[in-house]
Order: C-alpha cells, then structure tokens, then sequence
C-alpha cells in the first residue's frame, strides 16, 4: 500500500528563519532539535513561540507522526499525548493516519526500519543537506498486517528497547569504573579502593 492511501500528510509551520521564543504564549513549537528515533519528543526543551502571518496553525494531536525530512537521518516520531497548542518546524512533515487498520505506533516502527531507510536513502535530494520530498514520502510503499500482529510486532520493539537501555546503563557504568580505577591508580591508590568502587556500583 502507498503510504498517501493511509494518511493525510501535512508540511510543518512556515516560520522565517529563526523560531522566535515568547514565553507565556501558550503555543509551543517543536523543532529538529526537541526529537531522536530513541526518546521521541522531548518535551522539556520545546519552547514556547509566537505565530505572525495569516495561514491557520496546524495544531498537532494526539497519533500524529512527526517525520523528519532534512538532514542526513530521515526518521518518524510519535505525538503520543499532547494537551497544549503545538505546531512543529517546516523541516517536518506531519502524517496522521486515516486508515482504521493501521495502528500509528506501528507505522513509526515500520518508517523507521531498514527497508524504507534504504529507500528513503535512495530517494534523498541535496549533497550538503539532504532532504526527502513529499511525493517520495506520499509514494513509500507499507505494509499493513492484522492489527494483532501489530500489536506484537510492538510489544516486541519495545521489550527491545528496555534491553538495549539496561546494556547501555551497564556499559556506561563499567567505563565509569574503568575511569575511576585509573584516577585511582595514577593518584597512588590501591586496588582494594576501586574493588570498594566495583561493589557500591553492584
């Protein structure tokens, strides 16, 4: 299935330039830096702005997919609850899914993977700042199984996830011991002193 034939695809906010911050305004602009593959949105740094202009705002929901159209990674994000005005940059596309047999969570999992990353690889325009056209977004074909094998295809994912934070905690933890066990040694310590460091970590 094309990927036009199950959402309404939508252009970030037309901002000139630099988005301008206006604490207070109640309207909140995302931007390339506010989201990874990895965290989603991250709220915390989403600053607030002010609109000029006479296009309407397309406020985001609760569902929409943020999908990341310039730079050298091109990737999908969920808006998984939202209960502020928001708008997001013009470096985004914006698709919100229309077909009922097609969970949201599962198409960023499916825009994500490597079979669409080649194609959007492929299809990528520009040689300092790549960037993806619409009608190669509205064009990428997807798959659209049984919504219970969405769900476990999901459940999957991010089992996956926890995983590879738990690795990652562990590793970053070990480097830290290794770190301290050469701060130690190189200022006289003794082993014992990083063993007492192993065992407070454990």
């Amino acid at each position: 299935m094309k990927l036009v034939n199950a959402v309404t695809l939508s252009s970030g906010h037309p901002f000139r330039g630099k988005i301008p911050e206006k604490s207070g305004s109640g309207i909140y602009a995302i931007q390339m830096k506010d989201v990874s593959p990895e965290d989603g949105v991250r709220w915390d740094s989403v600053i607030e702005t002010e609109l000029s202009g006479k296009k309407q705002p397309y406020w985001l929901m609760s569902g929409d997919i943020l999908f990341v159209a310039r730079g050298s990674y091109n990737y999908a994000v969920l808006i998984e609850e939202i209960d502020k005005q928001t708008i997001c940059a013009p470096h985004f596309y914006i698709l919100r899914v229309t077909n009922p047999s097609l969970l949201p969570a599962f198409l960023v999992w499916q825009l994500n993977q490597r079979p669409l990353q080649k194609y959007f690889d492929s299809a990528a325009e520009g040689s300092l700042t790549k960037s993806i056209r619409r009608s190669i977004l509205e064009q990428a074909e997807i798959t659209v199984p049984p919504l219970e094998t969405q769900h476990k295809i999901l459940g999957l994912h991010k089992a996956i996830l926890q995983e590879k934070k738990l690795y990652t905690e562990l590793i970053r933890n070990a480097d830290k011991l290794m770190h301290t066990l050469a701060s130690d040694l190189m200022a006289g310590k003794t082993l014992q002193t990083a063993k007492t460091h192993r065992e407070a970590q454990s």
